[in-house]
């Protein structure tokens, strides 16, 4: 199941789903097709499929140019470039400004693993326009994830289950219904995509990206990478350093953590977003309505959840609102500090036993529509996740590290150690203990830390600029909150950004943005 820290994507027909993911599974052969020859076929955006997360087909941009859509084809698996291929699905707005001034390409990840880019970029047209006077801006649905040969593994009632169950086990009987459920999970994930699951590492869609770059007629590749796209972009930089162009990573993961380190370091990051978000509360000049002082908010928080184990509420029906959906409730409206007036909303509510709120933000951590569809960023998160890393825990393992997860954090520790046995049942063995970033030879990459962010806490953008070598990694930090920077609107990180893309300014490294 995903992990926190990893973001969303978000709703066709169940019928329409299968057959699309059929059709992707079939493949054609690329045989002796020079597949960076291949010429793209953009037309006018459909809408997000249910596996991207559904919805209506991107507006027109504000001067009333459109998205455009087209197919790439990747080889499946890329140690036979030859064989069958897989349709990569891109999204593209053309550069706004004078065609002489035109860099190239600006390619977006927004993190996951499993967020579609088809369905994300056009919700943040307005906030990249500036960037778009000097750049085509494209993204895409990295492979496994949406119309790109998307993973499948559980249907959408399945999922409703899983989400509702205990994922914070107390006793032996408990922790077998959990454990029974992840390999249930996990099988049907190899039921639905066994073709699919070796194919879907970080690796291969750093390979996809250097093909897109030549496909899109791009020397060099311009990227702007968020959450764990900045781990794809210090992927691609070390196997492809020469073809970097001017590159940005937002809230950055550090690439020197095993996923037991990282799970940890989460759980501290979000402790600390949530202790933000008390102070911030209960130093407002209002009265704070779900506590007194900030250690009253997260004590009522504690014993909502306590209650909740045993006796949930309503939330939206027919769900009633259980103590891992609230949890996760709380740690999406963590991510950004524009979702806190939502959760003091939300806890206001559940308080007086009505959990709909809550509710709804934990279906927007775990890419639940309206309509009780899901995007498949679950089945991709944990594809790509499961293929990435190395180690599997096993429950009793998990069991002896309770206890610094608990220290690290009262409220989220048991919840996100427990995630940790969710690749112990998986069919493909994974890669590495942690990505090699290391990019000798790279342009350099300016790499922005927030000192606020629960998902990716700030301590990884120096381990990342260390990783990716001498003279590469140019580290920025914004003080803070929420999950990234340039989505802050702060002016100081974006005039070093903009300045970075669009006139190659590199900013003094050690530069600090309030």
């Amino acid at each position: 199941m995903p992990n926190p820290a990893r973001p969303r994507a978000a709703a066709l027909t169940a019928t329409a789903l299968l057959l699309t993911s059929a059709l992707a599974g079939c493949g054609d052969a690329a045989g002796d097709e020079d597949l960076t020859g291949q010429k793209l076929d953009w037309k006018n955006c459909p809408a997000p499929s249910s596996s991207e997360g559904g919805g209506s087909a991107p507006s027109p941009l504000p001067d009333g140019d459109r998205w455009m859509c087209a197919t790439m084809k990747a080889p499946r698996d890329w140690t036979d470039p030859k064989g069958d291929t897989i349709g990569i699905a891109l999204i593209r707005a053309e550069a706004s400004g004078e065609p002489s001034r035109r860099i190239g390409s600006l390619v977006f990840n927004f993190g996951g693993p499993g967020a579609s880019g088809v369905a994300t970029l056009p919700a943040f047209g307005e906030e990249y326009a500036t960037l778009r006077t000097r750049y085509d801006l494209v993204s895409f649905d990295p492979r496994g994830v949406g119309r790109s040969a998307g993973v499948r593994c559980e249907n959408d009632q399945q999922l409703d289950a899983y989400f509702q169950q205990d994922m914070t086990p107390d006793d032996a009987a408990e922790r077998a219904t959990l454990l029974d459920n992840t390999e249930a999970f996990n099988a049907a994930c190899e039921e639905h995509s066994e073709d699919m699951l070796p194919h879907v590492r970080t690796t291969d869609a750093a390979r996809d990206m250097d093909l897109m770059r030549q496909v899109l007629d791009d020397t060099r590749l311009h990227y702007f990478g968020i959450s764990y796209g900045t781990e794809l972009g210090g992927v691609y930089a070390h196997l492809f350093p020469r073809n970097v162009g001017r590159a940005v990573f937002d809230a950055v993961v550090d690439p020197t953590q095993t996923p037991e380190q990282g799970t940890l370091a989460q759980t501290k990051g979000f402790q600390l977003a949530l202790d933000n978000y008390a102070e911030d509360c209960a130093s407002a000049a209002e009265d704070c309505p779900v506590g007194d002082t900030a250690q009253d908010v997260k004590d009522r928080i504690a014993a909502l959840l306590k209650r909740l184990e045993s006796r949930p509420i309503p939330g939206v029906f027919p769900r009633v609102l259980t103590q891992s959906a609230a949890t996760n409730g709380i740690l999406q409206a963590l991510y950004s500090k524009d979702l806190w007036e939502y959760l003091t909303e939300g806890l206001e509510q559940a308080y007086d036993g009505d959990g709909r709120i809550l509710m709804l933000l934990s279906d927007s951590l775990n890419g639940r529509s309206a309509n009780g569809e899901y995007s498949n960023i679950t089945a991709a998160n944990a594809a790509v996740n499961c293929s990435d890393d190395r180690p599997r825990y096993s429950a009793g393992y998990v069991e002896g590290r309770l206890p610094e997860f608990r220290a690290a954090s009262p409220l989220f520790g048991d919840l996100l150690a427990w995630s940790m046995v969710n690749c112990t049942d998986w069919a493909v063995p994974g890669a590495a203990d942690h990505p090699d970033v290391g990019a000798a030879g790279s342009a350099p990459i300016l790499v922005v830390g927030n000192t606020g962010d629960p998902a990716t806490p700030y301590e990884g953008a120096r381990k990342m600029v260390n990783a990716l070598g001498k003279g590469v990694g140019v580290e920025l930090t914004y003080k803070g909150q929420g999950h990234g920077a340039y989505s802050s609107k702060n002016k100081c990180v974006r005039a070093a950004v903009d300045g970075y893309l669009l006139e190659g300014r590199v900013p003094a490294a050690g530069t600090v943005c309030s």
